[in-house]
């Protein structure tokens, strides 16, 4: 019997075919570009059945495939059926270098430029061998008949004492920016940057708590903002003020149409190709440029930043408990989904807790290897004696989001002493990077090798990257800086924050990660200016997986002091129990 991908896959052809087209291009992303997709979207797991938050596929008469990052490609050999699809590391195999291989000459091959950014597009334009096609429409949707509704949740208002600037004075500063780049507006689709340009949230993504919108930022610092004004209940309405104009989805191409003339800036990688074509033919000038909103969103005030410390200490009372829980009520025998929803239950007693950041990955023994595992009721699996355990989640609360990853062991034994090495070497890298300091103007590729030197020295690595920006009530995934073998331009600046998250993954046996948040400080003025990071997680690391020699004197002192700190700042918020066995765990090491 054919499986539910190949029969899409070939009512897909079929459709091609009827279509005059040779191929087709299918995205991970919906019309608003963003990593994280409502069921609606997910057109890539209904064809193919991989649902990684990152990937692409392509489609040809005879052959198709997926494709995805180092994060994935376990996640896909598990997912997606081989016998219908080739199975793609994106780096390794580029789709174009695929396709020019794949495609027959002239080959017509279709994409929907409302869900394809020029950005994604352009390494298209470059095979001569074949052309683009735009869709009228997205050829999937029509074969997807249950496909889910859009969400339909309103929005709310994100209170001035959490954001702590008005958007007027947000839209006032950025207007003042887009005048002086020549641009009379600007075109938005992150509803992540719509969110905090606004002080708006919802619940249209989830674990992401941001409404679905489109907008177009004016230099005078007024909105047009796309919306179903269903999704806005009259106190957020009242709280936009006069300046943002509300319009239905379907007046979006009239809006762009009155900006003819004018030079408008649409940010290649974060707008879908679909804005620039339209705007260009209703005679404005495009100007590709970055979204106004990402680096000042990225740069939290200091209302942000002092939120970010209480959304880590809640955080961090949660996390302790939990692992207290783990290592004390014999939680063998427990399996990654309880272990999951148990941490949820904690984070969930604490004050004004949101949900989680996203859907917590809960590996025990092989399934931590998968570095982005996600268990199911079918892959839950029993956390046993004697192996390694990793979780990492996050929670969002109004004064900040959280993201963090601890690896520990579940005993009674001792851990084999390749595992601690190991273990050792991935924690030396997260301490290194965390405590180094850096002069302006450095950018995270610089500083990605420190997370990996130890883990270098013995002839390891890990496929991914070292550290991503983490917003403020929003994404727990954002840009524009990151730790990362990749280069960029971006530089790190004070008040980002950013995860350090080195790692190591046996494959079929066990995976290891360790990751904190860091808030990037500006330290110039002082007797050795630069910038630093301040580490907010608060969660100890398992000494048990710990070689103090191989760890060494100045590893060992930092973290001495970070496990003190811990103790000093939540302990007093467990019960004595747990009190007690938090003084153990963070007790100092042994360095006989």
């Amino acid at each position: 019997m054919p499986s539910a991908s190949s029969t899409r896959l070939a009512a897909l052809r079929a459709l091609l075919k009827q279509n005059g087209l040779d191929g087709l291009i299918i995205p991970h992303s919906d019309e608003f570009l963003g990593e994280y997709t409502p069921a609606c979207a997910e057109r890539l797991e209904w064809l193919t059945g991989f649902s990684g938050s990152a990937g692409m596929a392509l489609v040809l008469a005879e052959s198709a495939a997926v494709f995805s990052d180092g994060r994935y490609i376990t996640q896909m050999d598990q997912q997606v059926d081989g016998s219908c699809w080739e199975r793609q590391h994106i780096y390794q195999t580029p789709p174009t270098t695929w396709l020019a291989q794949k495609a027959p000459d002239t080959a017509r091959i279709g994409y929907d430029p409302r869900i394809m950014s020029s950005a994604e597009l352009r390494p298209f334009t470059t095979l001569a061998s074949i052309s683009l096609v735009p869709t009228d429409g997205n050829l999937t949707d029509r074969l997807w008949t249950d496909r889910p509704a859009f969400p339909a949740a309103p929005a709310s208002l994100h209170p001035l004492i959490y954001a702590g600037e008005s958007s007027q004075d947000k839209r006032t500063r950025l207007g003042h920016a887009l005048a002086k780049a020549g641009q009379a507006a600007a075109v938005l689709s992150d509803s992540a940057s719509i969110a905090w340009l606004l002080n708006i949230r919802g619940t249209d993504i989830p674990c992401t708590p941001v409404v679905l919108a489109f907008a177009v930022l004016h230099a005078d610092a007024s909105v047009d903002l796309f919306i179903q004004a269903s999704k806005l209940p009259a106190e957020v309405r009242a709280g936009l003020g006069a300046d943002v104009r509300v319009h239905e989805p379907e007046g979006m191409e009239d809006v762009l149409a009155s900006l003819s003339g004018k030079t408008v800036g649409v940010d290649p990688a974060s707008n879908a190709v679909w804005f620039a074509q339209t705007l260009a033919r209703h005679g404005a000038t495009v100007q590709e440029s970055p979204d106004p909103c990402v680096l000042p969103k990225a740069c939290k005030n200091a209302t942000e930043q002092a939120g970010t410390r209480k959304a880590h200490l809640k955080d961090g009372v949660a996390l302790c408990r939990f692992l207290h829980w783990l290592d004390t009520e014999d939680a063998r025998g427990t399996t990654e989904l309880q272990a999951a929803n148990r941490l949820d239950a904690f984070r969930a007693e604490g004050a004004e807790y949101q949900g989680e950041s996203f859907h917590a990955i809960s590996g025990a023994g092989p399934n931590g290897a998968v570095i982005h595992y996600r268990v199911t009721p079918e892959s839950d699996r029993t956390l046993n004696a004697n192996e390694v355990y990793l979780i990492d989640s996050g929670g969002q609360y109004p004064e900040g989001t959280t993201d963090v990853t601890r690896t520990v062991w579940t005993g009674p034994d001792a851990p084999p002493a390749r595992l601690q090495e190991t273990f050792t070497r991935v924690l030396k890298g997260n301490l290194r990077l965390g405590r180094t300091r850096f002069p302006a103007g450095t950018t995270g590729h610089a500083l990605d090798a420190l997370a990996r030197y130890d883990l270098w020295q013995a002839g390891l690595d890990y496929d991914h990257g070292t550290g991503h920006g983490v917003g403020s009530f929003l994404s727990v995934h954002e840009g524009p800086a990151r730790i990362s073998k990749n280069p960029s331009a971006i530089t790190l600046q004070d008040g980002m924050i950013l995860s350090n998250e080195p790692g190591y993954y046996e494959p079929g046996a066990y995976g290891i990660r360790l990751e904190t948040l860091m808030l990037v400080q500006n330290k110039a003025g002082e007797n050795r200016p630069g910038h630093t990071f301040e580490t907010l997680t608060l969660a100890p690391f398992d000494r048990r997986l710990i070689d103090a020699a191989l760890l060494g004197e100045e590893d060992c002192q930092v973290l001495d002091a970070y496990h003190a700190q811990i103790v000093a700042q939540i302990g007093p918020h467990l019960p004595s129990e747990a009190q007690n066995w938090l003084k153990i765990a963070c007790a100092p090491l042994n360095r006989a």
